[in-house]
C-alpha cells in the first residue's frame, strides 16, 4: 500500500473517533453548536472516503482508453470536498436559526466542552499530517482533506467559544451565533478548495517559480542547440507535464539532438520528481529569437 493510501485509510479511522466524540459532547449536553460540529464530521467520513476512491484510482498506470493516466481523479475528489464543505455550512446555518429561535440551556456544558475539545485537537494533529504529507506527496485530495479537516478545527474552536461565552454570561444565545459566524466561515473555504480544484482540471500551469526553475534548467542544460521556446505547462494531480519546442542547429545528427534532450530531460526530472517531458526537435531556420536563450 502506497504512503498516500495509508494516509487516506488513517483520515477514515480519525473521522469515525472525532465524529464519535462530538456526538458524544453533542448528546449529553443538547448544544446546537455541538450539533452542528457533529454535522460537519460527518462529511469529513465521505470525503475521506472519496479521497481514498480518488487516489486509488489516480495511481493506475496508463492505458489505451487514458493514455496520460488517471491523475485528475484526485482533482474530482477535491472538488467534491469543496462542495461537501459548503453543503456541511448550510446545514450549520439551519441549525443556529432554529437555535436563535428556541434558545435553550446547556446540560453538562464542561463535560461537552472536554470531550470536543480532545476531539478538536485530534482532528488539528491530522490536518497538519495530510497537508504536509500531501504537498511531499504532491497529492491534491490529501492536501485538500487537510484543508477540509483545518476548517473543522476552526469550527471546533468557535464552538468552544460559543459555548463557553454562554456558560459565563447565561446567554445561551451565544451557542447558535457561534455556531452561524463559523458556518460563514466554512463556506469560504468551501468556496477556496473548490476553486483551487477546478484550476487542477482547467489545465493550469504550474507556478511562477516552478515556471522559472524549469525555464533555467532548460537554457543551463542545452547546450549544442540554438534556443527553446513554446514552453507549456500543466499539473495533473502529482504529475507535471512540460512541453516546449528546442531549436537545433541544421547540420546536427539525431544523435546529438537526442543527447540533448536527454539530459534536458533528466536535470528537469531530477528537480521535479513526477514529471513528463516532451520535446519536439526542430531545425535552425524555426527559430523564433523570443524564447528560452541557451547557455553556453
Amino acid at each position: 500500500m502506497s504512503a498516500a493510501l495509508k494516509l487516506a485509510v488513517g483520515s477514515l479511522l480519525v473521522g469515525v473517533v472525532v465524529l464519535g466524540l462530538k456526538a458524544l459532547a453533542w448528546w449529553i449536553t443538547g448544544s446546537v453548536a455541538f450539533l452542528s460540529d457533529a454535522l460537519e464530521s460527518t462529511v469529513n467520513l465521505t470525503t475521506a472516503f472519496a479521497a481514498l476512491i480518488a487516489i486509488q484510482v489516480a495511481q493506475r498506470p496508463a492505458d489505451a482508453n487514458h493514455p496520460f493516466g488517471h491523475h485528475k481523479a484526485e482533482f474530482f475528489s477535491a472538488v467534491l470536498e469543496g462542495v461537501m464543505i459548503i453543503i456541511a455550512a448550510l446545514f450549520i446555518l439551519r441549525e443556529a436559526y432554529e437555535g436563535l429561535m428556541a434558545p435553550c440551556a446547556l446540560v453538562a456544558p464542561f463535560e461537552g466542552l472536554l470531550i470536543n475539545g480532545a476531539a478538536t485537537v485530534l482532528n488539528a494533529v491530522w490536518a497538519m499530517v495530510l497537508v504536509r504529507q500531501g504537498r511531499r506527496l504532491k497529492s491534491p485530495a490529501l492536501v485538500a482533506d487537510g484543508k477540509h479537516l483545518w476548517t473543522d478545527v476552526i469550527t471546533s474552536a468557535g464552538v468552544a467559544i460559543g459555548v463557553l461565552l454562554a456558560i459565563l454570561t447565561g446567554w445561551w444565545l451565544f451557542d447558535p451565533i457561534m455556531a452561524a459566524l463559523v458556518a460563514v466561515n466554512i463556506l469560504w473555504s468551501g468556496s477556496r478548495v473548490v476553486k483551487e480544484s477546478l484550476s487542477g482540471l482547467m489545465d493550469e500551469a504550474v507556478s511562477e517559480d516552478t515556471l522559472t526553475r524549469i525555464r533555467d534548467l532548460i537554457s543551463e542544460h542545452a547546450s549544442g542547440a540554438v534556443e527553446a521556446h513554446d514552453l507549456r505547462t500543466r499539473h495533473a494531480g502529482r504529475v507535471t507535464f512540460v512541453e516546449f519546442h528546442l531549436v537545433v542547429p541544421g547540420d546536427m545528427t539525431v544523435f546529438d539532438a537526442h543527447e540533448i534532450c536527454d539530459r534536458i530531460e533528466a536535470a528537469i526530472e531530477k528537480a521535479e520528481p513526477d514529471s513528463r517531458v516532451t520535446i519536439h526537435v526542430e531545425p535552425e531556420h524555426k527559430q523564433k529569437h523570443t524564447g528560452i536563450i541557451v547557455l553556453d
